[in-house]
C-alpha cells in the first residue's frame, strides 16, 4: 500500500476516526484505525463492536491495499507534522510515514482480525445538520448518567412523517424537542432509542456538513442507526429496552402561573444565590408582584437571596429547584427571555420554553420540565 495526502486532510479525517476508539479496548486491535487505500480515496476506519466511524478523503494511491495500525498514535502523529504533503507506504509489518524530513516507522496490527464493519442502513431521510445539533444538544441535557439504568441514558428518536420528535429523562427533568426533516416517504414512522454520548459527539461533528442523512436500520438489522454526511459515515447499536411510555402527558395541559424572565440576568442570579446551596438542597423561587426572589441557605449556614424583575401572570408561588437542573434548562434555550408556567398543584414542576420577547409566546419545537425539590416548612 502506498498512497499521499495532504497533513491538514489527513489530520482531520484521522482525528475524526480516532475519536471513537475505546480507552480500553476488549481486544487490542480494536485500538487500530483501518486505511484503505484504492481508486483515488483513502478510508479511515474505527469500530469497537458498538459504534463505527469511517470517512473517505482523495487522496494520490500509487499503490492500493489495507493497513491497521495503533489510531491513537496516528492521530498524535497527523497532529504534529509540519504543513506539508504525508506519504504512507506500507508492507505487511510496518507502516513507513513520512512528511518533509520526518519520518515514522509504525508496527502494524493484524487487520485479518479486525471486525468487519457495519454498513449504514438505508437511508430513512436527510435533516440540516445545524439544526440537528443543536436539537440533539438541547435534549441531551436532561439525559441520564447512570449506566445501571441504560434506557434512561439515551436519546429517544420518534419519527413521524416530516417531523422528528428527540427526547431525553433522567426522571427527574424531561427535554423534548421537534425538529422538520425530510424523509424518504411522506408516511414513514420509525422510533430509536440512541446513547446520548454517541449521538451528542456524532451530531456535533456533522453539524458543518449540510444535509445530513439519518438511516434507521429496517428489517436487514433494526438495532442500528446510521449517520452521514461531508464524506463521514458513523453508525450505532440502540439501547434495547422501553423507554418512559406516554411521555407526553408529563406535559401539564392546565397552567395557574406564568413567568417571563430575561435569561442572562436568571442564569447569573442562580449561579450567585447557589454558591451557599449544599448538595441535594435546592435553590427557592418565589414569583409575584412583578419580581422573582431567588433564595438559597438556610438556619445558621450561609445564606442568599436575590430579587429580579418578571412578569408573573396568575397567583403568586414558591418552589425550589436543583440548580444544576434549572440552570441546565435555562441554558440549553438560546433565546433572550425564558417563559416559565406552573400548575397550581402541591409539587409545581416548571415547563421551560424559550421566547423572544416578555410579550411573545413559546414555540412548541423545545420544552423542557423539571420536578421541584420540597421545600421544608
Amino acid at each position: 500500500m502506498k498512497f499521499r495526502l495532504e497533513r491538514d486532510v489527513l489530520a482531520d479525517a484521522v482525528a475524526w476516526t480516532a475519536r471513537t476508539l475505546p480507552s480500553r479496548p476488549t481486544v487490542p486491535v480494536l485500538a487500530g484505525l483501518r486505511l484503505d487505500a484504492s481508486d483515488g480515496t483513502v478510508t479511515f476506519s474505527s469500530f469497537d463492536y458498538e459504534v463505527s466511524g469511517r470517512v473517505s478523503v482523495e487522496g494520490e494511491v500509487a499503490d492500493p491495499g489495507t493497513a491497521l495500525i495503533s489510531g491513537k498514535l496516528l492521530a498524535d502523529i497527523a497532529r504534529s507534522l509540519p504543513a506539508k504533503p504525508v506519504e504512507f507506504s506500507a508492507d505487511s509489518s510496518k507502516v513507513v510515514i513520512t512528511c518533509g524530513s520526518a519520518r515514522f516507522t509504525l508496527v502494524t496490527l493484524p487487520v485479518e482480525e479486525y471486525p468487519e464493519l457495519p454498513q449504514l442502513p438505508s437511508a430513512s431521510g436527510t435533516v440540516d445538520g445545524t439544526t440537528f445539533a443543536e436539537a440533539v444538544g438541547q435534549v441531551a441535557v436532561a439525559a441520564g448518567r447512570d449506566d445501571m439504568l441504560p434506557t434512561l441514558t439515551g436519546i429517544r428518536i420518534e419519527i413521524d412523517g416530516e417531523t422528528v420528535t428527540l427526547g431525553a429523562t433522567d426522571r427527574y427533568r424531561l427535554a423534548v424537542r421537534e425538529i422538520t426533516w425530510n424523509p424518504v416517504r411522506p408516511d414513514l414512522t420509525g422510533v430509536a432509542l440512541v446513547p446520548a454520548r454517541t449521538l451528542v459527539d456524532a451530531a456535533k461533528t456533522l453539524a458543518s456538513a449540510g444535509d445530513v442523512t439519518l438511516a434507521l436500520g429496517g428489517e436487514s438489522d433494526d438495532s442500528l442507526i446510521g449517520l452521514a454526511g461531508g464524506g463521514r459515515h458513523t453508525t450505532s447499536r440502540l439501547i434495547d429496552g422501553e423507554w418512559v411510555p406516554n411521555y407526553r402527558r408529563l406535559f401539564p395541559t392546565e397552567i395557574a402561573t406564568v413567568a417571563r424572565i430575561e435569561i442572562d440576568s436568571l442564569v447569573d442570579s442562580v449561579k450567585r444565590v447557589a454558591l451557599v446551596a449544599e448538595r441535594n438542597t435546592p435553590v427557592r423561587l418565589a414569583f409575584g408582584d412583578g419580581q422573582l426572589v431567588l433564595e438559597a441557605g438556610s438556619g445558621e449556614d450561609a445564606q442568599a437571596s436575590e430579587a429580579l424583575p418578571a412578569q408573573v401572570d396568575g397567583p403568586g408561588i414558591a418552589t425550589g429547584f436543583n440548580p444544576s437542573y434549572l440552570l441546565d434548562g435555562l441554558q440549553a434555550l438560546g433565546t433572550p427571555f425564558v417563559h416559565m408556567s406552573f400548575t397550581d398543584t402541591p409539587m409545581k414542576p416548571v415547563v421551560i420554553q424559550g421566547i423572544d420577547s416578555l410579550e411573545g409566546e413559546p414555540s412548541s419545537g423545545y420544552r423542557y420540565l423539571a420536578m421541584p425539590i420540597r421545600l421544608s416548612s
